[in-house]
Order: C-alpha cells, then structure tokens, then sequence
C-alpha cells in the first residue's frame, strides 16, 4: 500500500472536528398517519389551485427562504463537521440554499406563463431529435454565466412541449408523494419537493435522511407557507419509519435519492424473497417511483495540445470534482478516463494527485465512509492516500492504482461513496481514436447513466468538427458537462437531472426520471451543459474558490430578487476568488 503524501499535502487542522449536533426525534407512526391525512386534504386544495395560484405560493416561500439563508448552511456545516468560514461553509450555500432559490424563482415563473416558459432556442439535430436551449434565458445570464449554455435533448419521437398538467387538465390527478430526501447535499430534498409539487401536482411528506435530518427543521421554516397550507410535511426517522410511509395506503408515488440497494428493498423487499420479488418482477407495492441513485461517473479527457496553464486549471477542475462535499457526490469524479498514448498523460494525472493532495481533509460524515473506503482499498491494495488526515473522523483522498479496462473491474461496476477515484487508460493516442473508444466505454463498461463530464480544448474540438458533436449526441447519460463539471447541470436548474432514461425497475442502475427542469419539458432526455475550456474568474465549484462563501451568500440573494444593480455586488465576490 502506497501512503504517499506529496510536499503539497494539506496543512493539518488546528482542531479535531466537531461531532455531528443531536438528531431529531423519529415521528411516530401514528404522527405519520396523521400527516398523510392533512396532506389528504391539502391534495385536493393543490390540485384546485390555479397556476397563477401555486407560483403565489412559491413566491410566498422565497422571503422565507431567505430568512433562514444563513442559518440553512450553519447547520449543514455542522452536521457535515465544517468550520465557519471553510470552503465547505461556501459549498452549503452553492449546494444548498442557492439553487432551492433559483428553484422556487424559474418554477413562479414558469407558473406565472401558465407552465408555457418561453425557451430561448428550439432546433432539429439532422436525425429529427429535438432540442431546446434552456440557458442563457436573459441578458443578466449571459453577464453572470459568460459563455454557459444548457441545452435539453428531447425523447426521439417527441416535440418540446411544457408543462403537461397545465395544458392537460387529465393529467392533473395529484396525489400524495412520499419523498426520500437526501443525506449529502442539503438542497436536494428541498428540490425533490418542489419538482413533485410543481411538475407532477402531488403535494409531498418528505422524510429526512438520518445522515442530515437537523436540517429538516429549517428546510421547514423555508417552506413555512408549502406547510401552513397543508401541501407539505416533514416526518423524521429510519427505516421504519420509510418503509410504513411507501407501503401506506394514502401514498401515490415515491421519489428516492439514494442507493439502488435502497430502491430495490422499496420495491421489492430485502433478502431472499426481496431477490426473488426482484429475479421475477413482481413488486411488493403498486406505486409509481421516480428515483436518483447514483454512478460511477466518468471524466473523459480528450488528448490534446494543452498550455501549462490549461493543464493546470483541468487538473483543478478535476480534483474539485472529487473534493467537493467530501466526495459524497453521486455526480463527483470516480473514473479519470485517459488515453495511454497523450504526451501529456503522466503529467495530468501527476497534476491531479498533487492538486488532491493540497486540499485539506474532511471529516468524512457519511456512516458507512470508513466501510466503503476499506472494501475499495482491500480490493485495490496498490492506491495512493493524498492530504494530511489529521483527525479520526477523515479519510484520505484515495487514488485506487491498477484499475483497467476489462472484465469484471470492481471499480467500474461500483460507486465508491467517499473520497476515491482511479485513472484509467485507454489504448489510443489520438483524439480522434479516443472518442471513438471513450464514449462506448463510458455507455459499456460505467455503471450508471447519471453523469459524465467531458473535457476538450478548443483546438482540438475545432479540428475534429462534427465528431465531439456526435460523440455528445452517443452518450447514454442524463446530464453531460462539457468542459465543465456536472455539478453545474445540477446548480442551474434549467437543466434536467437524472438518468437517461430506459431502465427498467429490476436494473434500475442511476434511476428513473429527472427532478429540477425548471422550463418544465415535458420528456426529457438529457441536458448538456456547456463552458469554456478555461473560465474566469475561478468557477465557484471549484474546491480552491478564495472566496465562495461571500459569493455563494451573494448570489443566494441575488436569485431571490435578480436585479441588474445587484450584479456589481455578485461580480466582485466572483472576481476574490
């Protein structure tokens, strides 16, 4: 086993750190039983409401949204073991509290048009597939997100249409949807709520995840008018508790964000019978489930004549895509695809160690981390450990060494759920050759159709034309970011997220359905997101951002109320880090 830590690793903590605060006491049974009633009533009062009505009632949640703005991020850094002021105290508010706001501003919006949002941009790729231009919307986009565009791709078969139950008043039955939330980034169970509310007129019992359940109170106060108006409950607990809300009788639909292992013990039971529920398709329960489960998500690095400038912003770029939120991103950086013959192979990965290796480490919060970076390191004792861990509760950025392309690789069919990636060679040595390879190998041989990233200098893009295009239009994922991480699919919101659709529910891989959506497409596909291959100032998901808590209060703020004198105030905390 190789414990290397370079000259550059991080410099150690001043202090162990801090435990998690108190969790909140589970809701009883019969709590959740009387919440479902509420909720029962409530459904008919959502389901009657125009969408004049329900963009009023989400603008009502932006000023309480913004009330609990500072404390929301408090909180997660405390469960998370942060300190005030870190990097991590800046990610809770990229993560967290801002995108809930640009959430709750597109989908009153969206609403205010009568869930017909202009897009900015429709077209037809030369096969018929429609695609619609989601981002930039408006002048103020282009200025914030200087050469950003999102587009979404449209089911083969099918036109870009919107918002499908407020032009079809018989799919508006509504209903009461059990959501799941998530125990890694705070807005995702807030989000969840708002796409179930919005997208599919169910009215919502979300039940936190143990892992970050301290937040469901202030998640609360946020959305105090979804709850006083009884559209909204938030129940807490573990599995029990889930498992009596997803079998009860009043519950429609369930929304998951989590494990395929957790999705399939829903479904179809856990043990021999849940395997052989699961080997005959036959559920135990008769809902619909929408799900997010994961991937092994790959980074595909297009050969090139980088700059040393360039090599060194892409190898930040792709430590970031790892260190960010302590690795406990289904969308974080697992496989570093590489092709063997790159003259500036050796030199990439070296980059990317060393960059790991200066960020400090974490406390690593999840309570199955320690466990998944044991199995990884005994299937692969040759890794390297980058970063000084100073504490009990950290682990090291972990680099698994030896992983291939061939059958059977552990790495390839497994999410490692902490801080661990591997490179991996392809054997080809120009671009035109890796494309070729890559793409199959990404749809093939990775687990999960959630998100790939792909990084292409524009020399080479240019000179092969048409081919990255094609490439983009092969890969079988839900959200694909070019030249930039797939955590900006996420945080913009006018992009879908989820997996590509087509997996059935007894190989279920990273899900069904998508969440986010803010222009409310009617059958997405994918959303490809697209960034210059060097952006400045530092992009905000970058883990060395000097200044993202400044920046990530600031345009937390600035989504609430987009004005064009707010824009100074968000430029200048951009422009420190």
């Amino acid at each position: 086993m190789n414990h290397a830590t370079p000259a550059a690793s991080a410099t150690p903590h001043a202090r162990p750190f801090p435990p998690p605060p108190a969790g909140v006491p589970a809701t009883s049974l019969a709590e959740c039983d009387r919440m479902l009633t509420e909720l029962e009533a409530g459904r008919d009062r959502w389901a009657a409401l125009s969408a004049m009505q329900r963009a009023r009632v989400l603008r009502a949640c932006i000023p309480t949204l913004l009330a609990v703005s500072d404390r929301w991020p408090a909180i997660a850094c405390d469960v998370k073991g942060y300190a005030s002021g870190s990097q991590g105290h800046g990610e809770e508010y990229l993560g967290g509290t801002l995108p809930v706001m640009r959430n709750l501003r597109l989908f009153a919006e969206a609403l205010e048009a009568n869930g017909q949002p202009a897009l900015p941009k429709t077209s037809q790729r030369p096969d018929g597939q429609w695609v619609a231009r989601t981002f930039p919307q408006d002048a103020i986009d282009k200025i914030l997100f200087a050469g950003i565009t999102c587009d979404v791709w449209i089911e083969p078969g099918h036109k870009p249409t919107q918002g499908k139950i407020y032009r079809d008043k018989a799919a508006a039955q509504g209903g009461i949807s059990i959501v799941l939330g998530a125990g890694n980034q705070s807005s995702i169970p807030a989000m969840d709520v708002l796409y179930k509310l919005v997208v599919d007129g169910e009215v919502c019992l979300l039940k936190m995840n143990p892992v970050n359940e301290q937040l469901g109170p202030v998640i609360a106060d946020a959305f105090r008018p979804l709850i006083d108006a009884g559209y909204l409950r938030v129940a807490y607990g573990g599995i029990a508790v889930g498992q009596h809300l997803t079998d009860h009788a009043k519950t429609h639909s369930i929304h998951i964000t989590g494990s395929a292992a957790a999705h399939d013990a829903i479904l179809y039971g856990t043990g021999a019978e849940g395997a052989a529920r699961k080997e005959a398709h036959t559920p135990r329960i008769d809902k619909t489930i929408t799900s997010e489960l994961g991937c092994v998500s790959p980074v595909l690095v297009v050969p090139g004549a980088w700059t040393d400038a360039e090599l060194d912003y892409q190898a930040r770029h792709v430590a970031s895509m790892l260190a960010y939120n302590c690795g406990f991103n289904c969308n974080g950086a697992r496989l570093v695809v590489l092709a063997n013959g790159w003259a500036l192979r050796a030199r990439f990965e070296a980059a990317v160690k060393a960059k790991l290796a200066a960020q400090p480490t974490r406390r690593a919060y999840y309570p199955t981390a320690k466990a998944t970076w044991e199995r990884f390191t005994g299937k692969y004792p040759k890794h390297t450990d980058l970063g000084t861990v100073s504490d009990p509760s950290a682990l090291p950025w972990t680099i698994l060494e030896g992983v291939a392309d061939r059958p059977g690789e552990y790495a390839l069919g497994e999410e490692p759920w902490c801080g661990i990636m591997s490179f991996v060679d392809l054997d080809v040595t120009t671009a035109r050759d890796y494309l070729a390879t890559a793409v199959p190998f990404a749809n093939d041989r990775c687990w999960g159709t959630l998100s790939v990233n792909l990084l292409v200098d524009p020399r080479t893009e240019k000179e092969l034309g048409a081919e990255v295009d094609a490439a983009i239009a092969a890969l079988r994922y839900g959200a694909i970011g070019v030249n930039c991480w797939t955590g900006l699919n996420y945080g913009l919101v006018n992009a879908t997220w989820g997996a590509f659709p087509g997996h059935p529910s007894h190989d279920i891989q990273s899900g069904q359905g998508v969440v986010h959506n803010g222009l409310l497409l009617d059958h997405p596909q994918k959303s490809v997101v697209r960034a210059p291959f060097v952006m400045k100032p530092t992009p905000a998901w970058f883990t060395d951002h000097k200044n993202n808590v400044a920046l990530g209060r600031a345009v937390t703020r600035f989504e609430a109320d987009p004005r064009w004198w707010k824009i100074p105030g968000v430029v200048l905390a951009a422009l420190k880090g």
